[in-house]
């Protein structure tokens, strides 16, 4: 009885492993995973080159991996075991009660390659040049964090950033703004950014030291587009434990107007953009609804007529930013180094801004190459 018992487990076993592996060949093939915002592993192609450095049983791995029968599903449960047995940390997540933080914070140093880089930006450029660091949820909220996490603080990391800077270049201070308004929905829940309340709240700092009284909150209607944005960190993490995100839109009704909004990609094509793109909502990322699909260069022209450029350098904390400047220029250019296959000055003509505004999230500050494209 025990042999035919064991036998029975064994052809149990080996149908079970054969039904995933055909499931596995088989099966429909996603390019993106939604759930993680990622382009998922391509079939790899097997040579003698690759199949003796070891590269073909890396690639097949991360093909099967990633393809796995309900991948999505297992995540999410092995999420869930793993906080029901009160481990905190999901693929360096922290699961705090109401909010996912980034626990890889303290991992972080500044990149001497991006102070470099935005030294030689201002050495090159005549202007006024302000920059403005902007800490991640768990920079503001750090007290969330299991001391042994805490030990190096973006709001120190940005002090070391500022440091470096050259005398010219001026700084502003977006942390202790955002560290002072924490009680408020400033953060997602769900991603690393801050969201359109906690950038117009900076705003106000940001125009003033630009040379313009800041629009009131009250001038502007707002509009909840969704309320099931779930973010970065949770792309990482499948923990639903938080929950999901409220995106806003921002409307001056009797403000300025956008007169065009164009893309200009490296490739020489151009197209036409909005500041908010609703489409986007139901994309992969729903955050890209503020200014569309990313560009290496954006030209907004507004009614404004007072003659006044602005050029922004930025990353996607900018995104749901730069709006709030609509009402002060009549012209504002926006550069995404990371996307650029030049130097920024090969993009845009410097002398044609009196004022750079340099707006990047710490987490990008700390990357190696990113700002690269502002020498040269």
């Amino acid at each position: 009885m025990t042999k035919l018992a064991n036998r029975i487990t064994a052809i149990a076993v080996l149908a079970y492993m054969a039904y995933f592996l055909l499931l596995t060949v088989f099966s429909h093939k996603e390019n993106r995973s939604a759930d993680e915002n990622r382009a998922l592993a391509g079939r790899p192609s097997l040579s003698l080159s690759s199949a003796a450095d070891g590269s073909a049983a890396r690639d097949m791995s991360a093909y099967i991996a990633d393809h796995f029968p309900f991948r999505t599903e297992w995540l999410k449960l092995n999420t869930r075991l793993r906080s029901g047995i009160a481990e905190d940390i999901v693929n360096g997540v922290f699961i705090s009660d109401d909010m996912l933080l980034d626990a890889k914070t303290s991992e972080r140093r500044i990149n001497n390659g991006s102070v470099a880089a935005v030294n030689s930006f201002a050495s090159q450029y005549g202007g006024a040049l302000y920059v403005a660091v902007i800490p991640t949820s768990s920079g503001v909220y750090r007290e969330r964090l299991p001391e042994y996490l805490d030990y190096y603080r973006e709001s120190q990391q940005i002090s070391d950033f500022y440091e470096k800077l050259s005398v010219s270049i001026k700084r502003i201070d977006a942390y202790n703004i955002l560290k002072m308004l924490n009680e408020n929905y400033i953060y997602y829940r769900n991603d690393t950014k801050w969201t359109s309340y906690g950038a117009y709240c900076v705003y106000r700092t940001v125009i003033q030291k630009l040379g313009f009284l800041p629009t009131t909150f009250d001038k502007y209607t707002v509009r909840h587009v969704t309320s099931d944005f779930r973010g970065n960190l949770y792309n990482r993490s499948f923990c639903t434990a938080a929950d999901a995100d409220i995106l806003d839109f921002y409307y001056y009704p009797n403000g300025a107007e956008v007169v065009s909004c164009t893309g200009y990609y490296n490739s020489g094509r151009t197209a036409d953009k909005k500041i908010y793109d609703e489409r986007q909502l139901s994309s992969d990322y729903m955050y890209s609804a503020y200014l569309g699909d990313d560009v290496p260069l954006l030209k907004i022209k507004t009614n404004v007529n007072n003659e006044r450029r602005l050029l922004v350098i930025k990353d996607s904390y900018a995104d749901c930013f730069i709006p709030f400047l609509l009402q002060h220029y009549s012209e504002i250019d926006v550069v995404s180094p990371e996307l650029l296959d030049e130097p920024v000055s090969s993009v845009v003509e410097l002398s044609d801004y009196e004022q750079t505004l340099i707006l990047f999230g710490i987490e990008n500050i700390c990357r190696n190459g990113i700002l690269s494209p502002l020498e040269g």
